[in-house]
């Protein structure tokens, strides 16, 4: 009898200590690596889109197609996380739809990030970044890429990078948060860092940065902009997730301390005020896991949408009613204020219950068509504008 009143005891204190280290340190969410729920046939009229607007399938069979990069010849590159391939896709005809797909890498260590410069393919490891040299001239046999820096954490928890050259010419690095909510001393975690295309001079240019897999440059101001995950665990409805821009400056972005600008963390807010950090420009609501965005400039899509910022939604996966799956429009109003108002929806149904694409990253075309990636449906998408 004695054994069951110390259990009955001892259990709920396990349990509390369990969820405790669980808010800290949990695992990774599941990396959704779906054949397509739909058998190959993507439900393109499920999409809603603003009049005028049409969606087509530019590539299909894309696995875990998340981060893209174009390079000024038209060649898309796309990384992806679980799977561990870069692809290399070609629209030989120009008809707005992918012919050729290589397969530049397998079996690499979340090789999210890609980007593309000098005629240089850089992509984004865990803790490695790698360099395809003249990779254009060799997508059918790209070789060995060189390794020009290694030094990044191992730690595979939002490890996974988006990469971009900056207007500085420097290539921009996120590293996430080692876990859900924790302080780290190490001051490159929950950072935004940047290294010359060599590989040397590492610095870190942000801070108090969960987890952003996605960032651009304001093309009138040169400001960079990023997206970023909020916590997990603190209920449905909050934190919100952020649009953050960096004033040309170097900030601190809140995290662990204070979430959406203006709420303190329950265990790190401690002492802190949310004053002394940087606030996000739009929320962009709890657990919607904002990744990719850019800057619309080119003159396809209607005048109102010009300058603005459109941002791929990835979707909950810890919330009890699913929430983004979409993709956002960030406009201006005029008195200076940013809202974000939906551009595509669908991917969700309207009960909830049904999805079939998770949107992850944008890439506008040189005719201003805007490519989007599903690592859900394996799949990527051409947006283009056709009024009636």
């Amino acid at each position: 009898m004695k054994f069951l009143k110390y259990l009955a005891i001892s259990l709920p204190i396990i349990a509390l200590l369990g969820f405790i280290i669980y808010q800290k340190y949990p695992v990774n969410p599941p990396i959704q690596l779906s054949s397509n729920p739909y058998d190959g046939k993507l439900p393109l009229d499920r999409l809603k889109l603003p009049e005028g607007f049409k969606i087509d399938v530019y590539a299909e069979n894309v696995e875990n197609a998340r981060s893209m990069c174009l390079s000024p010849n038209g060649t898309l590159f796309v990384g992806t996380r679980g799977k561990g391939n870069v692809y290399a896709l070609v629209d030989m005809d120009k008809d707005g739809r992918s012919d050729k797909q290589y397969l530049l890498m397998e079996g690499g260590k979340m090789p999210n990030g890609v980007a593309f410069k000098d005629g240089d393919l850089y992509v984004a490891e865990v803790s490695r970044i790698l360099k395809f040299k003249d990779i254009e001239n060799k997508l059918d046999n790209p070789g060995e890429p060189e390794v020009i820096y290694d030094q990044y954490p191992t730690e595979t928890h939002h490890g996974w990078k988006y990469i971009a050259f900056g207007p500085d010419g420097r290539l921009y690095v996120p590293v996430g948060a080692p876990c859900n909510i924790c302080k780290s001393e190490d001051e490159v975690f929950a950072s935004i860092t940047s290294i010359n295309p060599d590989g040397t001079d590492m610095r870190v240019e942000q801070e108090g940065v969960r987890n952003t897999v996605g960032f651009d440059w304001d093309p009138k101001t040169d400001e960079l902009w990023f997206t970023d995950n909020g916590r997990d665990w603190m209920g449905d409805d909050s934190p919100n997730c952020e649009l953050n821009r960096t004033n040309n400056k170097k900030g601190h972005f809140g995290y662990p301390y204070c979430h959406q600008g203006d709420l303190l963390d329950p265990e790190f807010g401690e002492g802190k005020s949310c004053d002394d950090y940087e606030s996000p420009v739009v929320k962009l609501g709890p657990h919607t896991a904002p990744l990719g965005m850019e800057f619309y400039e080119s003159a396809l899509f209607p005048e109102e949408y010009q300058s603005d910022i459109f941002v791929a939604r990835h979707g909950s996966w810890n919330r009890k009613e699913k929430i983004g799956y979409d993709v956002v429009r960030v406009h201006k109003e005029l008195d200076g204020s940013f809202q974000s108002t939906p551009f595509i929806t669908g991917w969700l149904s309207d009960d909830k219950s049904d999805v079939w694409g998770r949107p992850v990253d944008i890439e506008v075309m040189p005719d201003g068509s805007m490519l989007i990636s599903d690592d859900f449906g394996d799949a990527i998408y051409r947006v283009y504008y056709m009024p009636l």
